[in-house]
């Protein structure tokens, strides 16, 4: 399999089959050089992320409604407007001559003409097309929802900002677990800025892949030495292992209860013990922790940079989240913190979360002031195309 075989592979199966990207890629570019494998994976991501657009553009200059090719064809109509729109350093003649060939290898001969007449307009006016486009979802290739969302919510300068920073490839950071530093240093203690992830590292339990967000949210927990914290939605673990003290991480799915107990015994931390259950139905042992971490399931709105297809299947969980909080309000000792994150921009599940649980607010933005939510400064709200990390809500709060 070549690098365009694996893209395709991915964006046949994300858009036919409800995989995800991350997942199909794994296997789809197992095999290929780092190479290839990098070039499978921008063709790949890129297609994901822009197919809205992209499916304008083959309705407009191929006169055929998407919906009604083949799925092969249209998978690899897709890849080949990718190529032609946005890939930079990829020739013309071999975006068409490859696409072609990848639905006559799937056996679509009837298809072969069609496909290569509509990839030849595309060539000679898909960029012009785009370039035309007015500033907006269809642009930037967003689902209209995300974008009346942050229209709402950060007003539309800050919209189309941020929808351009998310189509661009996030920064690399990890967070330093033991050793020497790993790279740069940036505005979140331990986390360090790097060109490339350095897998014999990550191997050994030195390093974890983490964004500067996602380590601020640790970081606001304040877990101490002598404390226990319990972490309602632990995997794969990022935050837990960065706890000090005793954690308990909680985590109710089977197969990521597993490789959390995998990513602690990597990382060396001793200090958490993995329990497999469901946050809404503890068992009740499970009570008087210094500490409540709620890193709650989201609409994932600021991760969108580093997962191309969440943007098409994204749903808020207001209801999920406020109920967990509810169950950390219970299990808190009097006078510990509630630390609520969540990888999101949108204030019907940030802000409005918090407002309706009935929480007293711990004022943040004084503690970590580059990071102070532009409206609300007791909350921290990381920006993606302010910050240059991934969007997170971040509130500590303690029971009434």
């Amino acid at each position: 399999m070549n690098a365009r075989e694996a893209a395709y592979e991915v964006v046949l199966r994300v858009f036919e089959d409800d995989a995800y990207a991350d997942r199909v890629f794994r296997s789809a570019s197992r095999g290929l050089d780092s190479r290839d494998r990098a070039l499978a994976q921008r063709l790949a991501y890129g297609t994901v992320q822009r197919v809205r657009t992209l499916d304008y553009a083959i309705e407009q200059l191929g006169r055929r409604p998407v919906r009604k090719l083949d799925p092969p064809v249209r998978a690899a109509l897709r890849l080949g407007a990718y190529q032609l729109g946005y890939a930079e350093r990829i020739a013309t003649h071999a975006a068409v001559n490859e696409t072609v060939e990848l639905v006559r290898r799937a056996r679509l001969e009837r298809a072969v003409a069609f496909t290569n007449a509509v990839l030849r307009r595309l060539a000679e006016g898909m960029r012009e097309l785009v370039d035309a486009l007015p500033e907006g979802p269809l642009r930037h290739s967003y689902p209209d929802w995300i974008a009346d969302v942050w229209t709402r919510d950060l007003g539309e300068d800050d919209t189309l900002a941020l929808m351009r920073a998310q189509n661009e490839p996030p920064e690399t950071v990890v967070r330093l677990v033991r050793g020497d530093p790993p790279g740069g240093p940036t505005d979140v203690p331990g986390a360090y800025r790097v060109d490339r992830l350095d897998e014999d590292a990550l191997a050994a339990g030195r390093i974890w892949p983490q964004s500067r967000g996602s380590q601020l949210a640790g970081l606001v927990v304040d877990a101490r030495e002598g404390q226990r914290t319990l972490d309602l939605c632990a995997a794969p673990g990022g935050k837990a292992t960065q706890l000090e003290g005793e954690v308990v991480a909680v985590e109710i799915h089977e197969g990521r209860a597993r490789e959390l107990e995998e990513n602690v015994r990597l990382l060396g931390a001793g200090n958490v013990t993995v329990v497999h259950a469901d946050a809404l139905a503890l068992p009740p042992e499970l009570i008087g922790f210094d500490h409540v971490l709620v890193d709650a399931p989201c609409s994932g709105l600021g991760v969108l940079a580093g997962r191309p297809d969440l943007r098409w299947r994204a749903q808020p969980l207001p209801e999920l989240q406020l109920e967990l909080l509810r169950v950390a309000a219970e299990r808190v000792r009097p006078g510990g913190t509630i630390t609520y994150s969540v990888c999101t921009i949108n204030a019907d599940e940030n802000e409005a979360v918090v407002d309706a649980s009935g929480l007293r607010v711990e004022a943040l933005g004084n503690e970590w002031p580059a990071f102070r939510h532009p409206r609300r400064p007791e909350f921290l709200l990381t920006l993606p195309h302010v910050h240059r990390t991934s969007g997170f809500f971040i509130a500590r709060l303690t029971p009434q």
